[in-house]
């Protein structure tokens, strides 16, 4: 349905030399955007079947979903397709007793997955801050050139970005022209 739809599908960016890099369009998920009292937490992970983590900038994990704490009340959360209408359910549930904010917003984003050894590096072509220094299994929501992005750092040599579906194709050319001089050892 929404893949469909992907601004970038079947692109792909691959460099197989000195420093490997692969970058490609994600795969077609289901993303919200939480708002809740972080006192409620628990119970809204109820609803979500994943943690919530207690950390602004944590990630966590559980049953296909996985949700990023972006701020003091807010979390991104991604999941499968097939899990978007049991989590709104459940939110729906839980709104009689817990005020709450969960917002769909799967047609707004797309998600993109750069890895290998020049990671690191196609990234911070176009990101101010130190990524070099994000823990493994963070994340934050940061700018990627003028594109407001969700940054989620999965492995060591591997980070997903989160973008407005109007602004894919922009991170994509900026992404593009990294991997030509990673390729060309520039």
């Amino acid at each position: 349905m929404l893949h469909e739809h992907h601004p970038l599908i079947g692109k792909e960016i691959a460099v197989r030399k000195i420093s490997p890099l692969s970058i490609r369009a994600a795969a077609d998920e289901a993303r919200f955007s939480l708002r809740i009292d972080p006192a409620r937490a628990a119970l809204a992970a109820g609803a979500l079947g994943c943690a919530l983590p207690g950390k602004i900038g944590g990630v966590a994990s559980s049953n296909g979903v996985t949700a990023l704490r972006l701020g003091p009340d807010e979390w991104y959360v991604v999941a499968s397709p097939a899990q978007r209408a049991a989590i709104e359910a459940g939110f729906a549930e839980l709104y009689a007793t817990t005020p709450h904010s969960l917002v769909d917003i799967s047609d707004r984003e797309v998600g993109i997955e750069v890895e290998g050894t020049a990671a690191l590096l196609a990234l911070t072509s176009a990101i101010a801050f130190d990524i070099e220094v994000m823990p493994v299994g963070s994340g934050c929501r940061t700018l990627f050139d003028k594109a407001q992005i969700v940054l989620i750092r999965e492995a060591e040599d591997r980070f997903r970005i989160e973008v407005w579906r109007s602004f894919a194709y922009h991170v994509w050319g900026i992404l593009q022209a990294a991997s030509r001089e990673v390729a060309l050892d520039i």
